[in-house]
């Protein structure tokens, strides 16, 4: 017997994979090379070719095919279906917000160097600024966490009305991530 939310299940998976696939073009589109190779190993720069790095991964992970055959006929068998997909969708979405919100991050550090060096390279007389950008940068990055990335997409769904009721897990979001690491 069908529980009837196959439809909901359905639709969720399609708003999932919509804003995977916007992070995705943002995190694509970001310049990964500076202007001056001087500074390609700086943090910013640095980090800005991880989230490239990063996103690329998360895209070409494969997704997890394998889904216990469910006792009930095939509404059954869609369901248990749909719920690996949503996890699967769901997991990328939070994988790909948090590489966007480290490459905001490591643009905005770029803004900021930008402005003090005004065109100018590194040298004693900013060192302090540039510093205090970099442990800035360092910060922000420390705040970008699982738990943090998570509370936001949530409120974020059901700020826009959106249908959470299965919404996987944390837990199940890091055990997704995890075993695709490599």
């Amino acid at each position: 017997m069908s529980d009837g939310y196959n439809n909901y299940r359905t639709a969720r998976v399609a708003e999932l994979l919509a804003d995977f696939r916007t992070l995705q073009y943002y995190i694509a589109a970001a310049d990964c090379n500076p202007a001056d190779m001087d500074d390609y190993y700086t943090e910013g720069w640095a980090q800005l070719r991880q989230c490239a790095l990063d996103g690329q991964h998360i895209l070409n992970c494969a997704a997890d095919v394998t889904v216990p055959r469910a006792n009930g006929g095939p509404d059954e068998q869609e369901r248990a279906e749909l719920m690996q997909v949503l996890l699967d969708a769901y997991a990328r979405r939070h994988e790909g917000q948090k590489i966007y919100l480290r490459q905001q991050a490591a643009q905005r550090w770029i803004q900021w160097r930008d402005q003090i060096l005004a065109g100018g390279r590194p040298h004693s007389g900013n060192q302090a600024q540039l510093d205090v950008v970099d442990q800035q940068l360092r910060t922000e990055l420390a705040t970008i966490t699982d738990e943090v990335v998570y509370a936001d997409l949530q409120n974020s769904d059901l700020t826009m009305g959106r249908w959470t009721a299965e919404d996987p897990s944390l837990r199940a979001v890091q055990r997704w991530v995890r075993t695709r690491r490599c």
